[in-house]
């Protein structure tokens, strides 16, 4: 006697662990229970699909087993499949986004620092001004390389520290309103 069991198992293409479970029943009927496993599959959600449990004489199962059994094993099987590269594709978008806050946590740092030198160098600045030390001051300005953001207002100090200690080389004095 010759089947095409295995082959037609086989033919169905399925992803994961087939489990069949065959129990007698009464009056010559057959209780298969058909259960598909894939341990590749990390959603728990994969426990609530229920065996296929079909009934039958044996030559009903002979005749009608892979009818009942492949649309439900290939419904399944792509099922876990899916939720298992469903899984795959949150967990990276999960790791990008940590690296993401990471890059945005590095770079708010990085700005900080910079602005907490700019600001400590300014303050450095107005006190040597305050003193009367107007050379130094203008020479402790921060770069407009470093703080392009702040350029305009660098230029403007600069400008104001320069009155104060460089004379006019045309010897021409301001004129007052009057």
């Amino acid at each position: 006697m010759e089947t095409h069991f295995f082959r037609k198992l086989a033919d169905l293409n399925i992803t994961g662990n087939l489990q069949l479970t065959i129990a007698k029943g009464a009056d010559d009927r057959y209780i298969v229970s058909v259960l598909l496993q894939n341990d590749k599959c990390g959603d728990d959600a994969k426990r609530l699909i229920p065996p296929l449990n079909l009934k039958g004489t044996a030559a009903e199962l002979d005749n009608g087993f892979f009818e009942h059994v492949i649309k439900p094993l290939q419904t399944a099987s792509d099922l876990m499949v899916d939720m298992d590269a469903f899984f795959k594709q949150v967990e990276e978008a999960r790791k990008k986004s940590a690296m993401e806050k990471e890059k945005v946590d590095r770079e708010r740092k990085e700005q900080d620092a910079k602005t907490k030198k700019y600001t400590e160098a300014m303050a450095k600045v107005d006190g040597l001004d305050r003193e009367g030390k107007h050379r130094e001051a203008w020479m402790k300005l921060p770069k407009v390389e470093d703080h392009p953001e702040k350029a305009d207002e660098i230029r403007k100090r600069r400008t104001e520290l320069s009155g104060k200690f460089a004379p006019d080389l045309f010897g021409a004095e301001k004129e007052q309103d009057v």
